[in-house]
């Protein structure tokens, strides 16, 4: 296994008006979209911190190549993001200068039961102002491509939830967030290599965008979030509509057959 690179990664960004813009409006989100000097929205910095390498660093799936960059090649072709833990310490504001400074914190390997597992865990802060706004601890998850015959594990999801909104995403949805995260991930727009290569029934809904559906939930109920902690546990694809739940603090999104696709807490 090739060890990670101990560097920082260290990234600037401006957090253009104009690309939060555009997020406001692929999301379509009410009203006007936020405007310079304006506090960003929880998670809204993924649209930020772009980190773009010429092709040859990128793999098979137009990811950033296994080992190349901060994440170390642990000889594991498929890379799944498995959810993650966010503290926002103060407000981010559009149009103002940020650095986020990125570290690998951990590396596991275990032997699941489909086969080995790499779990990798990064933790990224942003900083604007010399303030502290954003902790995100990102939890990665690598493993083999999966046997065609092999039966997914699947867990029901909870039903006893007080709010719920039912949501669907297109092909131009997954597109146009791709775009906006400048995330080169095949499974997200080439149908054709989901089915092909990593087993999916469709193009895979976005782990990240699950994510920021159900923290628009979370903050529609408690007002600023403090914290947020997410897990996937099945893929939704694009062609699947899926519930967006909460109960006190408890979130989960829910896949059409009933099945648990994402669980999230929030305060």
């Amino acid at each position: 296994m090739q060890m990670p690179d101990s560097t920082p990664l260290t990234i600037t960004d401006s957090l253009d008006p104009a690309r939060a813009a555009a997020l406001h409006h692929t999301l379509s989100q009410p009203g006007p979209p936020p405007q310079a000097g304006d506090p960003l929205p929880p998670f809204w910095h993924q649209i930020y911190f772009w980190h773009p390498l010429p092709p040859d660093q990128l793999g098979p799936d137009s990811h950033i190549k296994n080992g190349v960059g901060l994440v170390p090649n642990l000889g594991l072709a498929q890379r799944m993001w498995a959810g993650g833990h966010l503290t926002f310490h103060a407000p981010l504001l559009v149009g103002k200068v940020a650095q986020k400074v990125s570290f690998v914190q951990d590396v596991t390997l275990k032997n699941g039961t489909s086969g080995p597992l790499g779990f990798v865990k990064l933790r990224h802060e942003i900083r604007q102002r010399g303030q502290l706004c954003v902790t995100e601890i990102q939890d990665l998850v690598f493993k083999n491509y999966p046997d065609r015959n092999a039966k997914p594990n699947l867990r029901p999801a909870p039903t006893d939830e007080t709010q719920c909104t039912t949501l669907g995403f297109s092909s131009t949805l997954l597109f146009r967030y791709s775009a906006l995260t400048f995330n080169g991930h095949r499974i997200h727009y080439d149908v054709d290599y989901c089915r092909g290569v990593e087993g999916y029934s469709g193009l895979v809904v976005h782990g990240p965008l699950l994510a920021q559906n159900l923290m628009r939930l979370a903050a529609r109920q408690i007002g600023g979030l403090k914290t947020f902690g997410f897990r996937a546990t099945s893929p939704l694809m694009h062609h699947e509509t899926a519930d967006f739940c909460w109960n006190d603090g408890a979130l989960w999104v829910r896949g059409p057959d009933g099945r648990l696709c994402m669980q999230a807490n929030a305060t």
